[in-house]
């Protein structure tokens, strides 16, 4: 894996690519992005970097917290993610990671969780059709039977039901940077990222689209 970011949600807009036509994209916010510790493998066992992002009062994190930011020099973050490497010479230089991170048209994975939706039934947790609605049926969004009458009789894992929607760590794959900001410290992705305006969202080197330097040489070949 790669070095990413970690951003906030600021919403969705659209731009205009040069033949006009209108490219939907969601507005993350990630400046103030900070190393907060490099890992090298003779001394932690793996290569990977620590970033941190956004400030948080010191009298709202832990001991061990506040010792971690205060060893490596840095103030208290509210979010913390650590990216692994492949080696050591792939450990950055600096202590900010910028928007030079990523370049225009490579595609990136990004991780949000998404919004929260309390109890909801199956209708709307699992697109379920719903039972008849002619005149005489009692049961017109209940799942119906969910097991078998005497064998096994339980129900299977996995049933789908009514339940808590919402609240998950989703990963949206393959989405393309369309545009950078550097004055703003911002980046445009295209398409929807999960989760509410403010929350935040790591952005990562996608894992199943090869990086803009690999298909230049392969475009070579």
């Amino acid at each position: 894996m790669s070095i990413g970011l970690i951003g906030k949600k600021v919403g969705m807009t659209r731009i205009y690519d040069d033949l006009g036509n209108a490219i939907p994209v969601t507005v993350i916010d990630v400046r103030d992005n900070v190393f907060l510790q490099r890992k090298t493998v003779e001394k932690d066992g793996y290569s990977a970097v620590q970033v941190g992002y956004d400030d948080q009062k010191t009298s709202r994190i832990n001991k061990a917290e506040a010792g971690h930011f205060k060893s490596n020099d840095v103030s208290p973050k509210r979010r913390v993610q650590e990216f692994r490497l492949s080696s050591d010479s792939e450990l950055p230089e600096g202590d900010h990671p910028g928007l030079d991170v990523f370049v225009e048209g490579q595609w990136v994975d990004v991780i949000g969780t998404s919004k929260g939706k309390g109890f909801q039934g199956a209708m709307r947790r699992h697109n379920f059709a719903g039972q008849p609605q002619t005149h005489g049926h009692m049961m017109h969004r209940r799942t119906g039977a969910v097991a078998a009458g005497s064998t096994p009789a339980r129900i299977w894992k996995g049933k789908r039901m009514p339940g808590h929607q919402g609240c998950d760590s989703i990963t949206v794959q393959n989405l393309k940077i369309v545009k950078k900001r550097s004055e703003d410290g911002v980046i445009l992705v295209s398409g929807a990222v999960p989760g509410s305006k403010g929350s935040y969202v790591v952005i990562r080197p996608a894992v199943k689209k090869p990086a803009p330097a690999i298909e230049e040489a392969s475009g070579e070949n």
